[in-house]
């Protein structure tokens, strides 16, 4: 049986057992993003009408915020992931999209869903919201 590899823009392979690893993790990662217990927005649980004074309804406004937050973190990390996937469909899964240089084997390993090398990424300015990208 001999080794299969899938050939990349820019000269460089992975081993197909790599590339399926990588997808894998990718659609567990997703899935556990989607099916995570606990996701149910706070507003769901809430009343119809406001009880309690001010610093209540703030401290219900914030959390609404906070919620909110998390679900565009969540938002930006499910993008991210299945653009990774669509990239491993296509060729070009560990492929950096800014110079179009190879993401080491490590930071792939670290964050599968990056599009980007380190080099590239540490010139970038930092997102808004974090998601190790």
């Amino acid at each position: 049986m001999g080794l299969h590899f899938i050939v990349l823009t820019r000269g460089s392979a992975y081993e197909q057992k790599d590339l399926k690893r990588f997808k894998i993790a990718l659609e567990q990662k997703r899935d556990s993003i989607i099916n995570a217990p606990g996701k149910k927005a706070h507003w769901e649980n809430m009343e119809p009408a406001r009880h309690g004074d001010f610093v209540d309804q703030a401290s219900d406004d914030n959390e609404v915020h906070v919620n909110l937050r998390l679900l565009q973190i969540d938002a930006k990390l499910l993008r991210a992931i299945e653009a990774a996937i669509e990239r491993i469909g296509n060729g070009t899964y560990g492929i950096c999209t800014i110079c179009e240089e190879e993401i080491s084997l490590a930071r792939l390993k670290a964050v599968p869903w990056t599009s980007v090398c380190m080099a590239c990424k540490e010139k970038r300015p930092p997102d808004p919201v974090v998601v190790h990208s």
